[in-house]
């Protein structure tokens, strides 16, 4: 595609513009007149989606392996999710060695009408065995040398730890050093051991709220140094995760707090049973859980994600940010997460109602139907 533009209300970095984008893998230009969206009936133009942790779609899981990274990119894709994390589950380190190697894979080839796969958030096995939410529990202690290695299987740009766990807080800054964004997450520390780890480098909080220690008014917990401290945390607003009272909380605490679907093989797919790592998940009433009940990452999309927080009484430029644009900057990716000259060409195309009309990626527009 070569010098395409598209017409509508433009979110650029510094307010909505009324006029016309034009690119071809990066945007060329931005022009048009400041307006409010809200005087017109014409399509909304946002930065496409930014999802940092991602497990699945279409009935396929990261832990697979070979090409269920491809099919998962496929669907988010059709959501507006322009660029994501390929996430992993606590496993075994064969297990985590054949998904990161598929990851890989899928960083180096992009596929037609799939998302950019950045890298990996490699959320387990570094975590607390107290703590496990719906991760298989083979939880351990980690060691840099074992995660130099696996980085070198793919970009590892996420890694959630539980600092509490002997050594971890040490690691913590030796991994922030190597550029990876260190997450605090299923964990049973205290909210000293969650301001200590900020202090030693670690700069965000893995699916706020869930599989961390919770806020009381005399032990505020991992909760409680996450509202008292962050810039930036994700969150999973499937309104099933968090309570949208909690949700708002947060964003009042939290200024960069952006959004995470935690999808699932069962994203996109009818209620069943699907696989999640090792274990057997149940999808049913949108919500998808282990079979004692406990919720298991979700069949959110980000385009869902949007809508929810304008349902919740966000501004459209507000939940925008909050499903993109915070998500580019914790990674430090300039060029993506918003529409300026220079930036890659990902773009979202929304009606009035905010339903997806068009979706491009790096310039080339997706087939929407295209599982």
């Amino acid at each position: 595609m070569s010098g395409a533009t598209i017409q509508g209300n433009i979110l650029t970095p510094t307010g909505w513009v009324h006029g016309g984008i034009t690119f071809d893998e990066r945007i060329a230009a931005v022009q048009g007149a400041p307006s409010n969206p809200d005087t017109n009936g014409d399509d909304y133009i946002l930065p496409g989606f930014i999802d940092l942790h991602v497990h699945g779609g279409a009935g396929k899981d990261v832990m697979e392996g070979g090409d269920a990274v491809h099919t998962i990119a496929r669907i988010h894709a059709r959501h507006g999710t322009t660029s994501l994390l390929a996430t992993t589950m606590t496993a075994p380190q064969d297990e985590i060695d054949v998904a990161l190697t598929a990851i890989g894979k899928a960083v180096r080839q992009r596929g037609k009408n799939e998302s950019r796969v950045l890298g990996a958030h490699l959320e387990g096995p570094y975590i607390n065995s107290g703590k496990l939410g719906a991760q298989p529990n083979f939880a351990r202690a980690a060691t840099l040398a074992e995660v130099q290695r696996l980085e070198a299987l793919a970009p590892l740009k996420v890694i959630t730890v539980a600092p509490e766990i002997a050594g971890h807080l040490s690691l913590v800054r030796e991994l922030a050093a190597e550029g990876m964004r260190v997450q605090i997450g299923h964990t049973l520390g205290s909210y000293d051991d969650g301001v200590a780890a900020l202090e030693h480098g670690a700069s965000g909080f893995t699916h706020l709220f869930n599989a961390m220690s919770g806020l009381h008014h005399r032990e505020p917990g991992m909760v409680g140094a996450a509202l008292a401290h962050a810039e930036y945390a994700e969150l999973i607003p499937d309104l099933l995760h968090v309570h949208p009272g909690a949700i708002r909380t947060a964003l009042r605490a939290i200024p960069r707090l952006y959004c995470v679907t935690d999808s699932t093989a069962a994203t996109g797919m009818p209620d069943g049973e699907y696989m999640l790592g090792r274990h057997t998940v149940h999808k049913c009433m949108g919500g998808v859980r282990l079979p004692d009940g406990t919720l298991a990452g979700s069949t959110l999309t980000l385009d869902q994600a949007l809508r929810n927080l304008v349902g919740l009484g966000l501004p459209l430029a507000d939940a925008s940010a909050r499903v993109s644009t915070h998500a580019a900057d914790y990674l430090g990716l300039q060029e993506r997460g918003r529409l300026a000259a220079g930036a890659y060409a990902d773009l979202v195309v929304l009606d009035r109602d905010l339903t997806i009309k068009a979706v491009y990626i790096e310039g080339e527009r997706c087939d929407l139907n295209d599982a």
